[in-house]
């Protein structure tokens, strides 16, 4: 019994130190300084993300968004599907969202979602919620191009939100709170800044049909204004 309460308290601990650690990243991040590194921004939410996978709160979380059908459905079969090599998704119309998805990952020098090695694994998924943490990563790039926010950090501010009006995301929540922090001490202009943009992500989140359920892989060729459509994104200028 005491080595299961030591384990408990170490896990606890670790869970505290990566917590706080991410919330720092973000806050880094939000200062938009030549230190800043996504690689290690995005390390540092690995290790939190193997917390939360396990946590009560991303349960409550899945289970809440599964009480839509097409939801439901996608979690049950474990839709997953290859990506393309970006060289093919280049040869489509300059409108689809494969286009438009590869060539803004080349304008900004990124890797494919599969390739990147903080990725939560397939490997990994043996549940509702691990396969949801899986599903939206492998698909985030392509939430960004949908949902028109950027990647800069006020679009990933946006981004974060509409993933908390969609399904209450744990580490979305944490990236907000660290950006919010970083926000006051950036400049007395920051602040009503990261605000709006936030707002923004809220209320489209809030709006739109559930993204996870969404199987972009069967339509590369579909134009982004098809898929803005069909999902009810509607977007706030």
């Amino acid at each position: 019994m005491e080595t299961l309460n030591i384990q408990k308290k170490d896990n606890a601990n670790s869970f505290q130190e990566d917590l706080m650690e991410a919330i720092l990243a973000t806050f880094t991040a939000t200062q938009e300084t030549d230190e800043f590194d996504i690689d290690a921004v995005n390390e540092v939410y690995a290790r939190l993300t193997e917390h939360l996978v396990k946590s009560s709160v991303y349960k409550e979380a899945v289970k809440d968004i599964k009480s839509n059908s097409d939801v439901a459905a996608i979690i049950q079969e474990r839709y997953s599907a290859p990506l393309p090599e970006l060289e093919t998704l280049l040869k489509l119309p300059e409108d689809s969202l494969g286009y438009v998805y590869a060539s803004r990952l080349k304008q900004a020098n990124l890797k494919p979602l599969d390739l990147d090695p903080n990725l939560f694994s397939w490997q990994k998924v043996n549940s509702d919620v691990s396969y949801i943490e899986y599903r939206y990563q492998i698909t985030h790039d392509l939430w960004h191009v949908v949902t028109g926010f950027d990647t800069s950090v006020l679009g990933e501010l946006g981004l974060q939100a509409f993933y908390v009006a969609q399904f209450r995301l744990p580490s979305a929540v944490v990236a907000l709170v660290g950006a919010l922090i970083g926000s006051l001490v950036a400049s007395k202009d920051m602040l009503p800044k990261y605000l709006a943009v936030v707002e923004q992500g809220w209320q489209m989140g809030k709006t739109a049909k559930p993204l996870i359920a969404a199987k972009w892989e069967q339509g590369w060729n579909k134009s982004i204004l098809q898929w803005q459509k069909e999902l009810d994104i509607q977007l706030i200028n």
